[in-house]
């Protein structure tokens, strides 16, 4: 189901602080997800296969590789089982890049935070403010990602344009968009 997100990524050097900030916030602590993200090569985008405890799926976006807050367009599929679907996936496409983390999960309406401890990358805080349905817009959910990193104390030179696949290694997206708003070049 296709949707939009507005996100950001920061470098985080205390997650324990942001997580009592959650928790006095009244934030949903869904669980610790451990998640192996497997990207494979495409010409438009990012899709990668999440494999987790808490959350599975397959995960095509196409996004803007900025340090603030940036769009972000999803769409997902929840497989039941991801054996098959990653064999043929990685024999169609090819895997780039690999990337192996311990996730906090947390919820406040439509915003979802991320404590992440990536393996070889270090610990970041991911906000990400989502409409399924059309129904918030673009604005609203930049307003709400800002608002966010102001209580949670994300400092703007924290912040980081590149996913995790580009910061282990993966190929980098161009900076200029080939194909118009939210839709980075190849």
């Amino acid at each position: 189901m296709p949707h939009l997100n507005i996100e950001i990524k920061a470098r985080c050097d205390d997650l324990d602080t942001i997580r009592r900030i959650l928790e006095r916030r009244g934030a949903r602590h869904v669980g610790r997800d451990h998640q192996v993200d497997t990207y494979f090569t495409v010409p438009d985008g990012r899709l990668k296969l999440r494999e987790g405890t808490i959350e599975t799926a397959l995960i095509h976006y196409l996004r803007e590789d900025e340090a603030g807050p940036k769009a972000s367009h999803v769409a997902l599929y929840h497989p039941r089982e991801t054996g098959p679907l990653k064999e043929v996936l990685t024999r169609a496409l090819g895997v780039d890049t690999v990337v192996d983390k311990e996730r906090d999960i947390y919820f406040l309406e439509n915003v979802k935070i991320h404590l992440d401890r990536v393996t070889g990358l270090g610990e970041f805080v991911e906000i990400e403010a989502i409409d399924m349905d059309g129904s918030r817009g673009e604005e609203q959910l930049r307003r709400q990602c800002e608002t966010w990193m102001e209580i949670l104390g994300i400092r703007e030179d924290r912040l980081i344009r590149r996913s995790y696949r580009e910061m282990a290694g993966g190929p980098e997206e161009p900076e200029t968009p080939a194909g118009g708003p939210g839709r980075p070049g190849r």
